[in-house]
């Protein structure tokens, strides 16, 4: 019996169209990306080590060993310490309530979540004044029982609350949404428990997106100045966070000790973006 042989027909790839753009363009793109960054992220961060050592490893020591400083360091970490579990508690339950369960008034509260971005940070702490203010709505009550929370610590750390807590939700919803909740059901189904269910099953689906939003909100509740600057009242050694003894020192005209106390937040600000590197390389290896 013969066998007829067909031709085969040769498969043609393409590239793709961003490929088939002429070198010329994809180096000035490449061009103008690097110089950006240099021109607008490199240059400040370098003069700020610049400008911090500028008088030598005795000076930028001594500027960093000042009471005030300090101060303004532990007030800084300590702002952190207790927002951040805060806002991940917050974060987790909120994306976990819009993406399981339909509610009344879900839309409100994905609306609320993201109040934070459209306001000024100035105007956020200006309502938190209005609230807890002396001539605020509760200023009064406080005053009599004698309870302090604007220009003092929690006054900034209510500030601070309000500016970093859309950070964690805002990374867990979307990705909670495209995973959908077929494996929760399917654990359910066999008799796993609430808590077991999320921390066997969807703790380790979010982990990586869990991290980042935490990385996040870290990273904004260190460095928040506009807000904190309108409850703390800039009392020094006592609610200047590290970004306002920053303006402080600079408006004295002691640049060492502005740019010293700089320096902290630029190396915190690159020990989160390493972290954050690491987390977006973790989670695309997964």
């Amino acid at each position: 019996m013969a066998i007829i042989q067909l031709p085969v027909a040769k498969l043609v790839v393409r590239q793709p169209l961003a490929l088939q753009d002429p070198d010329w363009l994809r180096w000035s793109l490449v061009t103008i990306a690097v110089c950006f960054i240099g021109l607008f992220i490199c240059l400040p961060l370098g003069l700020v080590i610049v400008k911090a050592f500028s008088k030598g490893l005795e000076a930028y020591w001594a500027a960093l060993s000042e009471p005030d400083t300090l101060a303004a360091l532990r007030l800084t970490l300590l702002t952190a310490l207790v927002t951040v579990p805060l806002n991940t508690i917050f974060g987790v339950a909120a994306a976990w309530a819009v993406t399981r369960f339909d509610f009344m008034g879900k839309s409100l509260l994905t609306t609320l979540i993201d109040l934070p971005f459209s306001v000024s940070p100035v105007i956020s702490g200006l309502i938190f004044v209005l609230l807890f203010g002396a001539e605020g709505w509760f200023g009064s009550w406080l005053i009599e029982h004698d309870i302090k929370i604007i220009f003092a610590t929690p006054g900034i750390i209510l500030a601070t609350l309000f500016i970093t807590f859309p950070f964690v939700a805002r990374q867990l919803i979307p990705l909670m949404q495209e995973m959908g909740s077929q494996e929760e059901e399917a654990a359910l189904s066999l008799g796993a428990g609430g808590w077991r269910t999320f921390w066997s099953v969807t703790m380790p689906n979010i982990k990586w997106a869990l991290l980042y939003g935490v990385l996040l909100c870290n990273a904004r509740a260190m460095g928040e100045f506009g807000a904190v600057s309108v409850v703390s009242g800039h009392i020094r050694g006592l609610t200047n966070t590290l970004p306002l003894h920053v303006e402080v020192n600079y408006n004295e005209y002691n640049i060492v000790g502005a740019f010293a106390s700089a320096s902290i937040l630029a190396a915190l600000a690159i020990v989160t973006l390493i972290l954050k590197t690491t987390l977006e390389w973790q989670q695309a290896r997964r």
